[in-house]
């Protein structure tokens, strides 16, 4: 079996414990909220990014609203979500790089993303899919990063890499489900420590599953 029919395979397997139409668990009502909140889950989990910014949100409404705030008080305001200081560096001029350059809206295309401070590709790839309905990537985060080397779809480790060995063998209209499927897959069951091997739905068909199933 060729990585191209894995990929069918893991797609059909994973589908059936999943959503359907797997989705961000990013909170959000607008792609600007979404790229603030991608922002913010460097380094830290959906579930705290959600507290964060179930507060946030009230208090910053439009990309100016965050583009004319004060820097020390937005680090107060994001302090648990880590990394404080450089996330709110980056979200106060990538606040002022749309407010002013952009119209207050997000661009919609990877070149202009990736302009912006504090986003790279797997930023970018979440805005465009998920706020955009864009594939123009996969976004790799350490989930996604994490089980394509346990699969043995890829062998590489910098994410640029992995999304362009994940980008050969998926078709093109499935980029966004794989990415999010497998985001839910090492959540849930495929976890850096401790994988459920035994129960998991892609054992039969998964290289390491055996070299875990030993260890754990």
């Amino acid at each position: 079996m060729n990585k191209k029919q894995r990929i069918t395979q893991i797609l059909k397997k994973i589908s059936s414990i999943y959503p359907t139409n797997p989705k961000t668990e990013l909170t959000h009502k607008t792609p600007f909220q979404l790229l603030v909140a991608t922002i913010l889950s460097a380094q830290c989990t959906d579930t705290r990014v959600n507290i964060v910014t179930k507060t946030l949100f009230k208090k910053y409404i439009i990309p100016k609203d965050f583009a004319d705030a004060d820097q020390k008080q937005l680090e107060h305001d994001i302090h648990s979500t880590g990394f404080y200081r450089n996330k709110a560096k980056h979200i106060i001029v990538s606040s002022k790089i749309i407010t002013e350059k952009y119209n207050s809206q997000v661009p919609k295309t990877m070149k202009d993303l990736i302009t912006l401070p504090g986003v790279a590709r797997k930023t970018a790839n979440v805005v465009l899919s998920e706020a955009y309905n864009i594939n123009e990537g996969i976004a790799v985060d350490t989930h996604v990063a994490r089980i394509s080397q346990r699969l043995g779809l890829t062998d590489q480790k910098d994410p640029k890499n992995i999304e362009k060995d994940l980008m050969k063998i998926t078709p093109k209209n499935k980029w966004r489900t794989l990415s999010n499927l497998l985001i839910f897959h090492g959540r849930r069951t495929c976890k850096s420590r401790s994988p459920k091997c035994a129960q998991c739905t892609l054992k039969n068909i998964c290289p390491s599953a055996s070299i875990y199933n030993t260890h754990f």
